[in-house]
């Protein structure tokens, strides 16, 4: 092992790492792993977060290795021998270490979650709620091309078209600490489909995260300061769930949070998703009141409009999607829309630590 791969695995804690995953592996290979579908998919989860920790290092470890052998090849044949393999792996090693760095970025407490996000409609009529619908999607697309998985627990849409109201529950490793990122106002400007005239309208929608938080989290709810509602989810007609009060509304009196679930067919599963929303809602609450940024983002948020937007899509006169924090900014507005946002992400997690 090389000097350089070693000190890679020194700072990522690889050994332990990897004796964990072995650890992991070893209970997936009993013959009742899967009597437990929930521990079951718990522990698939787990092995997911490890090795997206463990695959990086790994990476950068053979390619300090390639690279060690190329640099032996060329003293003893010269570096013209060799320049290609010493340009490829150069390359690859560079991007490499980027992955690495991300990683790094993640190392919030709780940054390995899966994530709450929320989106709500604000000043611009029904392109407002067309534009949280534009913008459901293309955190859904997100989602799909990463491989993680998405639930939809609630909906409310504009009798006018697009959606007023949403939360997804988006599942898989380093979720939270990547859609981060995402929190706070987005602003549309594109010629509206829904004027007569073709005049060009500007309109907004603000993104909320949260972590999913574990039960045994530090977040205590005394539920004496919760009023719960039951009520019919909306929905296509004729389904069970629209038959029945199985939509659960929690409000914390205390705090006036709302939150609400209604995609489960049992009122108890909605129960316990509301309450788990409930404690992620409390818990950003407390980060909000510690941490400047997030006092300055929210109070922000309290009028979802003009001069609050943390990053513009912009689709008239001109194609361009800007990120005004980090000012990082893409001409090719489809690409983002459908779910490129990871240079968005990495481009704002690098300021964390500038």
């Amino acid at each position: 092992m090389s000097y350089a791969s070693s000190k890679f695995e020194a700072v990522f804690d690889f050994d332990n790492l990897c004796a964990e995953k072995a650890k992991v592996e070893g209970e997936m290979a009993e013959a009742s792993f899967w009597n437990n579908q929930e521990s079951a998919q718990q522990t698939v989860a787990q092995l997911k977060k490890l090795n997206v920790s463990i695959d990086p290092v790994e990476a950068a470890s053979a390619l300090c290795a390639d690279q060690r052998a190329n640099i032996e090849l060329s003293e003893e044949f010269g570096a013209a021998e060799v320049r290609d393999d010493l340009l490829r792996v150069s390359e690859q090693l560079s991007n490499s270490i980027d992955s690495l760095e991300l990683q790094v970025m993640l190392g919030g407490e709780h940054d390995s979650r899966n994530a709450f996000l929320t989106l709500q409609s604000g000043a611009g009529g029904v392109d407002a709620t067309d534009f949280t619908e534009m913008l459901m999607r293309m955190y859904v697309r997100w989602a799909e091309a990463n491989e993680f998985e998405v639930e939809e627990l609630e909906l409310l849409s504009s009798d006018e078209g697009g959606i007023r109201h949403a939360t997804l529950l988006i599942k898989g490793p380093f979720v939270y600490g990547k859609l981060s990122a995402e929190r706070g106002v987005h602003r549309l400007v594109r010629i509206s489909p829904y004027d007569s005239q073709g005049r060009r309208h500007t309109s907004f929608a603000a993104i909320e995260i949260m972590p999913e938080l574990d039960e045994d989290a530090a977040i205590e709810i005394d539920m004496s300061d919760v009023r719960i509602d039951t009520y019919r989810a909306g929905g296509a007609g004729g389904q069970h769930v629209n038959k029945t009060d199985s939509a659960v509304r929690m409000t914390h009196e205390p705090s006036g949070i709302v939150v609400q679930c209604q995609n489960e067919r049992s009122q108890l599963k909605n129960r316990e998703i509301a309450k788990s929303m409930l404690a992620s809602k409390l818990y950003e609450l407390r980060e909000r009141e510690k941490n400047a940024e997030l006092q300055v983002m929210y109070g922000s948020q309290g009028e979802i409009s003009w001069g609050s937007q943390i990053r513009s899509y912009v689709l008239h006169p001109y194609q361009m999607v800007k990120d005004h924090r980090t000012n990082h900014e893409v001409g090719n507005t489809q690409a983002v829309l459908e779910g490129d946002i990871n240079p968005f992400i990495e481009a704002y997690l690098r300021t964390r630590f500038d």
